[in-house]
């Protein structure tokens, strides 16, 4: 229920998932409406269906998952805790996805603080960053602990044994900086944390593939990122008025026409399926807001593989080699498992049987 064009782009999405990719689903929302959309592509009975009375807006903040208890988000995290379900895709407003996602899923035991890891369109592979904004306040341990999880997000993603790890900062050398940076260089640097640490990456290396993982705190990761994404969208403009200008740009368009079209899939969002919030008892990809069908196929594409390679166990052992003694500071997960849990409302059980992922 979540997005710009929330349900019909999202459903058509999950419909092209199914049918083309073999992606087993199950649609959480407001029944009547999805079962309209499903009935438009013949589709009904193919997808399970959870109903949820609520669905967070867009515009909504962190506090609508105190709010709405029994939203499609939370509905869904709940199915997730079950095991009913792999994972959870939305392209709902990312402070309320990731506010209901950290209270219902939880954080892993010893992660300090989830990251939002998303793909650059690097050659000769994609390049992973995080945090792109799940936080903005981090301690040097917790880019560790981003590294962690980005290498382990790389290995599935990537397909790499020992992917490479740069943190992003001002300059290259190991005392540029402030004292976030220079105190995690020390610990990546210095550490038995199981982490390939490449050194200082700068704002000019995130499209030039130097490195597989780039580490930054929520704030700086979020502004880079946003930076790019602008940069990238004002360049192709300009291509593409140029390209029309006159009857000598349009033949030469034609000419390179296929090397065009294989630059923007490559340069497009849509095809990398959204971020990933790292770090929970649970897959949770983000799609961008505006998502139509495309982004949300490859969405769900990307929730399904990170559920196959077993993401979150991946996550607990990478983290768990970041644990040393000067790791040594309690947890939220860690105080959520000491403390006795609120009681949460109930919500729904299913109608129809959910799937694995």
């Amino acid at each position: 229920m979540g997005g710009d064009h929330a349900p019909a782009e999202i459903i058509a999405g999950a419909v092209e998932a199914s049918r083309e990719h073999g992606v087993r689903l199950v649609l959480v929302g407001q029944a009547p409406r999805i079962r309209r959309e499903l009935d438009r592509y013949g589709f009904m009975g193919k997808i399970p269906i959870v109903h949820a009375d609520e669905a967070l807006d867009m515009g909504e903040g962190a506090l609508a998952s105190w709010r709405k208890p029994r939203s499609s988000i939370a509905i869904a995290c709940h199915l997730i805790k079950q095991g009913r379900a792999s994972a959870l895709v939305s392209a709902g407003g990312t402070a309320g996805v990731v506010a209901t996602s950290r209270l219902r899923l939880k954080g892993q035991q010893g992660v300090m603080r989830p990251a939002i890891a998303v793909t650059l369109p690097t050659r000769p592979r994609p390049t992973i960053l995080l945090d792109a904004g799940a936080t903005t306040d981090v301690k040097p341990e917790g880019l560790v602990q981003y590294a962690a999880l980005g290498t382990a997000y790389a290995q599935i993603l990537l397909d790499l044994d020992r992917p490479s790890v740069g943190l992003l900062n001002i300059g290259a050398e190991p005392a540029k900086g402030g004292k976030l940076t220079k105190r995690a260089h020390e610990l990546l640097a210095g550490g038995s944390h199981g982490i390939e640490f490449a050194g200082n990456v700068e704002g000019h290396d995130l499209l030039s593939g130097r490195v597989d993982v780039v580490v930054a705190d929520g704030f700086t990761g979020n502004v880079a990122l946003k930076t790019m994404e602008g940069t990238i969208r004002t360049a192709f403009d300009e291509v593409r008025e140029a390209m029309s200008g006159g009857a000598a740009a349009r033949f030469g368009a034609l000419l390179q026409r296929r090397r065009l079209q294989d630059l923007r899939d490559r340069l497009d969002p849509d095809t990398y399926g959204g971020g990933v919030l790292l770090g929970l008892n649970g897959t949770v990809v983000i799609a961008h807001g505006a998502s139509h069908a495309r982004a949300i196929t490859s969405a769900c594409e990307l929730a399904h593989r990170l559920a196959a390679g077993r993401i979150v166990e991946r996550i607990r052992e990478q983290v768990a080699l970041t644990r040393t003694s000067r790791f040594g500071r309690r947890t939220h997960a860690d105080r959520d498992s000491a403390e006795t849990p609120a009681r949460e409302p109930d919500a729904p059980e299913p109608k129809e049987p959910p799937a694995s992922a």
